[in-house]
C-alpha cells in the first residue's frame, strides 16, 4: 500500500468504528467489515489498524472473533494524530541530491527541504483542528468553507 493511501484508510476506519460505537472488544469490527466499508482489501486494513494500535488510538484482537475498537472518543481523535500514526508526515516528497560542484544544485535541496517542512507543518496544523467526529458530522465548523479539492479523486 502506498503512503498516500494509509491516511484516508485510517481516517475512514476510525470514523467507521465511531459510527458503529465500537468502544470495547465486544463491539470490535473485523478487518473484513472495515475493508468492505473503505472499500479495500482486509490486509490493507490490518496494516493500517496495526499502526493505529501502535499509536494508542485503537486496540485490536486477532482471530475469528477479532477486530478493532476505539480507545478514545471520536471527539478526542485529531486528524494530525492519525496522519502521524500512519505516515509520520504529509509526505509531499523528498529532496533530490544536488550535483557536486554546482552552486545551485548544492543549495536547492536544502531550500526545498525547508519548503517541504513548512508545508508539512501547515498540514499538521490544519489537521489538528479536525476530529474523527467532524468527519461524521454533516457540516462541522472545522470544515466550513472548504470544498473538495478538484484534483482529489472521490469514490462514487
Amino acid at each position: 500500500m502506498s503512503d498516500s493511501q494509509r491516511f484516508p484508510v485510517a481516517a475512514h476506519s476510525l470514523a467507521y468504528l465511531a459510527h458503529k460505537g465500537a468502544y470495547s472488544p465486544a463491539e470490535a469490527a473485523p478487518s473484513a467489515v472495515l475493508a468492505a466499508s473503505v472499500p479495500t482489501n482486509p490486509v490493507v486494513v490490518r496494516r493500517v489498524t496495526a499502526l493505529l494500535a501502535k499509536a494508542g488510538l485503537i486496540a485490536t484482537r486477532p482471530g475469528a472473533s477479532g477486530g478493532a475498537w476505539l480507545l478514545r472518543r471520536p471527539e478526542e481523535i485529531r486528524l494530525d494524530e492519525v496522519l502521524k500514526a500512519v505516515n509520520g508526515c504529509a509526505h509531499l516528497g523528498s529532496t533530490p541530491k544536488g550535483a557536486k560542484g554546482c552552486p545551485v544544485s548544492e543549495h536547492i535541496p536544502r531550500q526545498v527541504a525547508k519548503a517541504l517542512t513548512a508545508a508539512d507543518q501547515a498540514a499538521a496544523q490544519a489537521l489538528s483542528r479536525i476530529t474523527i467526529a467532524d468527519l461524521l458530522a454533516e457540516n462541522p465548523a472545522s470544515l466550513v468553507g472548504f470544498e473538495m479539492h478538484k484534483s482529489c479523486p472521490v469514490a462514487a
